[in-house]
């Protein structure tokens, strides 16, 4: 310690010199040492106790109501599965020990791959993605890399208007030009206009499954089918997953390469935008490109293979976020298949009883049925200059987290929501009696209280177009 301060000193100041007596203290300087008490208050352990209490009642969370936040899926997650990625056996291990200490956690990452395949239909997995945006970049590269391999020069990745925010933005990061491709008037895709946009230059086609509309795709095997005869593959953007599990596969579906948001959809809570993990899975004419190391089996050892050569590398320090890897394994062993298939058959009834509620007295502009999610175009109902986003605010006044609201962005005033298979029937129609009553009667008979809102929150209304010019980035 003596020689590594001295070393770091001498180099700002020469004549500085350290001697360390750790018994007493002395690895700080003589001249940075406090001459008197910190001075801290003294506060009684109830008040501070009650402090932090009405602290954390400033937070919105699923432990205290509904969160039916679309595409998000904020279901309850179980805390068993907290409990588990706390583990001190998990917590004090490093990714850079040998791998011959740390089988334990290699054989649960392997199992995990495993499984992913066969939830997904896919060949091979990689855990490295930190999220669902970081799945879809290694997957494009991924793309990228087998076109490169094969001499041909494909610049275009096909995304429709009906997609993830982060699909565009992915493929251009990865290089690629986009070419955007209109739905129909449900969201769905008509296959005959992909064919018309297809080129010897079109790499993928990014697509979501069921899409943003909560509308499964109905021509997704044609597809499939001009998009191969093209030589053009096809990416499945994972977020929709939990709708589909265990009745179906994007590896059946026609899909090359996929993300799945495993914090989304396996059971990790990721509010307020983490932890995530994104895994990247593929078929097996793509599995060479998959980021290294690899997590691999040989002589009933695990081993962290490096040796990839047309991998297109690391793309996150070590080897993944594990504790979401972690609560994913718990969940998926917990559940099993059966279980698996329950949650999102619960999760596309929970979402069709809410849509049936709507449907009569809100705009839905994909029609009387849909997956896990669905959204509602309120433009119609709402009176005397009210919008969506009012009404999404005053939803926080009787303690509702708002939906998400104007996306996607080809239907007017949208308002997406996913009540997930977590939620109760009696919570579903007290939100639903809730909205209603907002959009049908507050916006008619009190349309200025409703402009005002929320009313009763630690913050109140703020201008967004001034939060978004001038964003006030200190706290005081």
């Amino acid at each position: 310690m003596e020689k590594l301060l001295n070393e770091l000193s001498s180099q700002s100041n020469p004549s500085y010199e350290v001697k360390c007596d750790i018994e007493n203290d002395c690895f700080i300087p003589k001249h940075l040492k406090r001459k008197s008490d910190l001075g801290l208050p003294s506060v009684a352990e109830n008040d501070l106790l009650r402090h932090f209490t009405n602290l954390s009642r400033m937070n919105y969370a699923l432990s205290t109501t509904f969160y039916p936040l679309g595409s998000c899926t904020m279901k309850y997650n179980p805390l068993i599965n907290e409990r588990i990625a706390k583990h001190e056996a998990f917590n004090s291990i490093h990714p850079y020990q040998p791998a011959e200490t740390m089988q334990g956690v290699l054989e649960i990452m392997h199992c995990l791959e495993r499984d992913l395949c066969e939830i997904s239909g896919m060949d091979y997995f990689s855990l490295q993605p930190a999220a669902g945006a970081h799945g879809e970049f290694a997957g494009l590269l991924i793309i990228a890399a087998h076109f490169k391999s094969l001499k041909q020069k494909r610049t275009k990745i096909i995304v429709p208007d009906s997609a993830h925010g982060t699909n565009p933005a992915s493929a251009a990061f990865a290089g690629f030009e986009i070419v955007p491709l209109k739905s129909e008037p449900d969201g769905s895709l008509s296959a005959q206009k992909v064919k018309e946009i297809l080129t010897p230059e079109t790499a993928a086609i990014m697509l979501t499954v069921p899409n943003t509309l909560g509308v499964f795709e109905k021509e997704i095997a044609e597809i499939a089918k001009v998009a191969h005869e093209n030589g053009t593959l096809l990416y499945y953007d994972g977020a929709n997953l939990n709708a589909l599990m265990g009745f179906a596969r994007p590896g059946d579906l026609g899909f090359d390469v996929m993300h799945i948001n495993l914090h989304k959809t396996f059971s990790t809570p990721h509010g307020g935008g983490g932890p995530g993990s994104g895994p990247v899975g593929v078929k097996s004419f793509l599995e060479q490109f998959l980021p290294v190391p690899r997590v691999e089996k040989k002589n009933d050892k695990y081993v962290l293979d490096y040796k990839k050569t047309k991998s297109i590398g690391c793309v996150k320090s070590f080897f993944g976020n594990f504790p979401v890897i972690l609560r994913a394994y718990a969940y998926v062993k917990a559940l099993g298949g059966k279980g698996l298939k329950n949650a999102s058959a619960q999760a596309v009834l929970n979402a069709n009883y809410m849509l049936a509620k709507f449907k009569d007295k809100i705009t839905v502009p994909a029609g009387s049925r849909c997956m896990h999610e669905f959204v509602l175009s309120p433009k119609a109902a709402l009176g005397n200059g009210v919008r969506t986003l009012d009404a999404a605010k005053r939803l926080l006044d009787y303690g509702y987290y708002a939906p998400t609201v104007y996306f996607p962005l080809i239907v007017e005033e949208a308002i997406m929501i996913e009540p997930t298979e977590t939620e109760s029937k009696e919570t579903l129609d007290k939100f639903i009696e809730t909205l209603n009553k907002i959009i049908l009667e507050e916006s008619a008979d009190e349309p200025q209280r409703v402009k005002d809102s929320p009313l009763n929150t630690p913050v109140a209304r703020l201008n967004e177009v001034e939060a978004a010019r001038n964003p006030i980035l200190k706290w005081k």
